[in-house]
């Protein structure tokens, strides 16, 4: 059941397009996932995890544009801190990444 959102609340999270530079196994979370290195322009770079592993290998995703949410907290995720979420379609066990149609410019905001 979906819950009704004020846009007022809406927007204040901060979407935003940025490209994966780095990609590396994450063996202390506690189900399969890979830890990604995210640059987002003006924004800088940002670390995040994600259980992605089912679809995606690390060499897929490298360079790979994905859409996230900047300005949560970060978020202590087993020995890793975590500075952004990642955004995807859960498809049962399998994460689908969002990411633009075509390629933008890193930082690029999404509304």
């Amino acid at each position: 059941m979906s819950h009704v959102v004020q846009f007022e609340d809406f927007v204040k999270v901060d979407l935003r397009v940025g490209t994966i530079l780095d990609v590396v196994d994450f063996p202390e979370a506690r189900k399969p996932a890979f830890q990604l290195t995210i640059d987002f322009g003006e924004l800088g770079i940002k670390k995040t995890s994600a259980q992605i592993t089912t679809l995606y290998k690390k060499e897929d995703l490298l360079h790979k544009q994905i859409v996230a949410i900047v300005n949560f907290p970060r978020k202590q995720i087993a020995s890793f801190m975590s500075d952004c979420l990642i955004l995807g379609a859960v498809d049962g066990k399998d994460v689908i990444l969002l990411n633009p149609e075509v390629k933008v410019k890193n930082g690029t905001t999404v509304s």
